[in-house]
Order: C-alpha cells, then sequence, then structure tokens
C-alpha cells in the first residue's frame, strides 16, 4: 500500500460519500480494508475497486449505517487513510439544503466556494512543532470539476457549474433568521460535512471537488414546512442513483492523466511550510509521513 503519492503518479480516485454510492456498476476487484492512521480511525474500513481501469478508493464518510455526526468525524484520519490508499483525487458527495429558488432538490451543484462556519474541528494536520499555511483562494481543484461538468453533461445529469458550499456545524439546522443570512452572503447551498474536509485535502495534496446534491430547500423557502420525510428519501434515493452514473462517467476523463495536476494541487505544500527543517518536531514529522512526507523530506 502506498504511503505517499508523488506528482505525475498515475491517478486513483477517492470517493467521500454515503449508503448505496459504493455500488456502482462495472466496479470489480471490490475488497473491503481498515487503514490505520496516526490521527486515530477513520469513518470505516476502506473500499478498494476497480472502474474501467481506473483504481477506485470509497469511503463512507458516516461509516455503514450512517454512525457518526458530522461534528464527530475524524477529518483527518479520513484524508491521511485515503492518501495512504493512494488516492490522488477525491470526489465528495455530500447532500445539502438549498438557498437559492433555482436550485430545486435533485439538482447537483458543482461547488467552487466555501465558507467555513464550524468551530468544533480540527481543521490542520500542522500544529506546534511543524507549521504550514497552505492557500485556499480556490479550494477546490478546477481541473477535477471539469471533468465532472463534462461527465455530468453527457450522462444528462442537471448539474449547475459553479456554487458557494456554506458549512455549518450541525447537528441542528439552521434557524430561519441564519437561513436568510447565509443567503444574503450569496450562498448556494448549505451542508455542514466539507469543511474542513476541503482544507485538510489541500494540506495532504490531494485533488479535491464537491458534488453537492440538493435533497431539499433550506428553511428559508416558504414551502420547507411542507416537505415530508418520505419526499426527502425519495430525493436521497434518486440522487445516489444519479451519483452513481456521475462516477461512471467521470472515471474514463481521469485515467490518462499520467503528469501532475494542472491546478498545482499535487505541490500545494512547496511554499508552505514554514518551520526550519532544524526546528521541526521530529514525532510531528513521523505524523505527517503520509500526507507531507513529500516536502518535509526534503531539507
Amino acid at each position: 500500500m502506498s504511503v505517499r503519492t508523488e506528482p505525475g503518479t498515475p491517478p486513483t480516485l477517492g470517493i467521500l460519500g454515503g449508503s448505496g454510492i459504493y455500488d456502482i456498476d462495472g466496479l470489480t476487484d471490490v475488497r473491503w480494508q481498515r487503514v490505520e492512521t496516526p490521527f486515530g480511525a477513520p469513518s470505516d474500513e476502506l473500499m478498494f475497486g476497480n472502474l474501467e481501469g481506473l483504481p477506485v478508493v470509497f469511503l463512507p464518510r458516516h461509516g455503514r449505517g450512517h454512525r457518526i455526526p458530522p461534528s464527530e468525524l475524524n477529518y483527518r484520519a479520513n484524508i491521511d487513510a485515503l492518501k495512504r490508499a493512494g488516492v490522488t483525487e477525491i470526489i465528495s458527495l455530500s447532500a445539502v439544503g438549498s438557498l437559492r429558488e433555482d436550485l430545486p432538490p435533485g439538482t447537483f451543484v458543482l461547488i467552487d466556494q466555501f465558507i467555513d462556519r464550524t468551530f468544533a474541528r480540527t481543521k490542520s494536520f500542522f500544529e506546534t512543532g511543524l507549521v504550514a499555511h497552505v492557500s485556499m483562494a480556490d479550494p477546490v481543484c478546477g481541473r477535477l470539476a471539469g471533468h465532472l461538468a463534462e461527465a455530468a453533461a453527457a450522462a444528462g445529469i442537471d448539474c449547475r457549474t459553479g456554487g458557494t458550499y456554506m458549512v455549518m456545524e450541525g447537528p441542528q439546522f439552521s434557524t430561519k433568521a441564519e437561513s436568510e443570512l447565509y443567503r444574503s452572503w450569496g450562498c448556494s447551498v448549505i451542508g455542514m460535512t466539507n469543511m474542513p474536509e476541503a482544507k485538510l485535502a489541500r494540506e495532504a495534496e490531494i485533488c479535491y471537488a464537491t458534488v453537492a446534491m440538493v435533497t431539499d430547500y433550506d428553511c428559508w423557502h416558504p414551502d420547507h414546512d411542507a416537505v415530508t420525510v418520505d419526499q426527502v428519501i425519495k430525493v436521497l434515493l434518486e440522487n445516489a442513483d444519479k451519483a452513481r452514473t456521475l462516477i461512471r462517467a467521470v472515471a474514463p476523463g481521469l485515467i490518462g492523466r499520467d503528469v501532475s495536476c494542472s491546478s498545482a494541487c499535487h505541490t500545494a505544500l512547496d511554499a508552505a511550510v514554514i518551520t526550519a527543517a532544524e526546528a521541526r518536531d521530529p514525532l510531528i514529522a513521523q505524523r505527517l509521513e503520509a500526507v507531507a512526507g513529500r516536502i518535509i523530506a526534503q531539507k
């Protein structure tokens, strides 16, 4: 099993998502395997497979059976485990509420920006003893998002390109006042899981793109209270079907990459590590072997 991947490593696709996503038609050589990390246990075992020649690693974000709430997810362990499994690009499949009338339930949105309003989560692999600051100006890999947009169009999936994902702490949903505030900020959708996921993927030099799958309107909408659980579940199941179709459609476009990501995701740490080599805590450096070993090894 690979511990760290160098720029130019042929792609392995990581998928973070929910129940049913791993039942992908055409996925072969499927096996589940636990991956240990120095940050604790990831949400579940990782599922390894092959899709039309593309290695695929799936991690159920909340664990099989949806056991773990958003605030208790071990985000660092999840991303570290995917990195150790050789993953070079991550597609995050996330159920969200809509903050815009023109994004009805069933719509997919390729997010290009985030507003992080979480407060109870560890948000970096780096800490006292080894400090780094990565750029998050463009938090999503434009190259990977472009492949997803092309695949969605080819598959006939209603998928909008561009939008801001408001990440709230949860597990409770918003008040109406909060929902209207986020709308006034220009946010497109709201959810609970993509931060610090995107930040940690950037620190681990993994391409990251979000497919936000709208299940319902948030509480700002006048029809929100009329939505039933059955209706939401129906949309969730339909979204899962479309997500599996999207993964199958995007795979062929990813197979051919044999050079480093053109969006510089695979070299995100080149100018990020601030701590001088002689001042680095060796224990922290050891913990970071998988996510940052490429750059830490350079003296």
